[in-house]
């Protein structure tokens, strides 16, 4: 199964891309996760992460555009995303190196549905640094 945790590009730069995934109750993982109060599972908010640092990554470099999770850092969780939420994800470039690995900090914060008021005002999902590095072919 595979999942599709960006849903648009908002912005897209050199070095930085926001991306949004809009969480509905038809989400397959939400049925067991958990049944009577379904939240996005932690390891999806990363994933998520992980796929706009992979777009942005691809945009670097299209030759180098097959990279893998190598490490996570300083992962805080925050706030709950919810059916009817959106989770904004905004991944920054912090480092690549000369063998391809490439450093991020990521944030992802809750847009809850109806609420008024700027991004900069919207409580925080998940927050850390992680890097990729390029799938080397077997």
């Amino acid at each position: 199964m595979r999942f599709e945790l960006v849903d648009q590009v908002i912005e897209r730069s050199e070095g930085r891309i926001v991306t949004v995934k809009h969480v509905t109750s038809a989400e397959e993982y939400l049925a067991d996760h958990f049944p009577s109060f379904p939240v996005l599972p932690g390891v999806l908010m990363i994933e998520s992460m992980v796929q706009a640092a992979r777009r942005l990554a691809t945009a670097i470099d299209p030759a180098k555009s097959r990279h893998v999770l190598a490490s996570v850092k300083a992962l805080k969780y925050g706030h709950l995303v919810r059916p009817g939420d959106t989770l904004q994800v905004e991944v920054t470039l912090e480092k690549a190196d000369s063998e391809g690995r490439l450093e991020f900090k990521g944030l992802g914060t809750v847009i809850r549905q109806g609420a008024s008021g700027g991004s900069g005002d919207a409580p925080t999902a998940v927050s850390g640094k992680f890097s990729l590095r390029p799938l080397n072919p077997a």
